[in-house]
């Protein structure tokens, strides 16, 4: 087995699906099937899914709403999506699933504890984190490579909604666009690839944490990148390879 534990950053519009927004019912099955793949593969599960499926910044800025309040209201729709993300989850009764925020909800969720956090993976509970950082102007996508950092966690799993790796440029756009398999820190940096947010890719760069974008839609693709196997786009500081 390539990772024993791992945080999965999921975006919020994976639990939407097609809609334009709220919730899935065959999407949030097949976000927990493919979750509890992984705790049953025995790997330590870490979890931060985003908002946008609730509210996105552009709301947001369509309404005059200042930066700072509008990511406050995006930190609240992660805490939604992270409790219905543990009522599915639960409901299967496979897993012990626990959910920790950023900002204090003490009658819902725990606190952010590093060590209470760890404590729990270590117990095989799966653990989701809400609210990203507790602070504005943080993406989800950087909170999610910090929780993983903190957690000593060995990589993060970047499950995207409609694309299965990092291109050259978006595919939906440009039917000439490459997919590569591995492309480095810098290259993603350099060329603005929009894989993920660039602050994430620099923290996860100065740190040397793997991150693996990856289509969510195709049943068993974290299961198999965990096994080993190299899906989806890895971005490290190796080489750029095309697929």
């Amino acid at each position: 087995m390539r990772y024993k534990r791992v945080l999965v950053k999921l975006s919020g519009g994976a639990l939407a699906g097609s809609e334009s927004s709220g919730f899935d019912p065959r999407c949030l099955d097949h976000i927990a099937t493919e979750l509890l793949k992984l705790h049953g593969m025995g790997i330590q599960l870490g979890v931060v899914v985003g908002g946008g499926n609730i509210f996105r910044g552009k709301l947001g800025h369509q309404w005059g709403i200042e930066q700072a309040e509008a990511d406050n209201i995006g930190m609240m729709a992660t805490v939604a999506n992270s409790l219905m993300l543990r009522g599915v989850l639960r409901a299967r009764g496979e897993a012990e699933v626990r959910v920790m925020t950023a900002i204090p909800i003490n009658n819902v969720a725990e606190p952010f504890i590093r060590l209470r956090a760890i404590n729990h993976l270590k117990k095989n509970r799966i653990v989701v984190f809400a609210a990203g950082t507790g602070n504005p102007y943080v993406t989800t996508d950087y909170a999610a490579v910090q929780r993983a950092l903190e957690l000593e966690a060995q990589a993060v799993l970047s499950a995207k909604q409609g694309v299965d790796g990092v291109y050259t440029a978006d595919p939906r756009d440009d039917t000439s666009a490459k997919q590569y398999r591995k492309v480095r820190y810098d290259t993603v940096l350099g060329k603005n690839l929009q894989a993920l947010d660039p602050t994430a890719v620099m923290l996860a760069k100065q740190h040397s944490l793997p991150v693996h974008v990856l289509g969510f839609d195709e049943p068993g693709v974290m299961g198999q990148i965990c096994s080993g196997e190299n899906l989806g786009t890895l971005i490290n500081d190796d080489s750029d390879e095309f697929a």
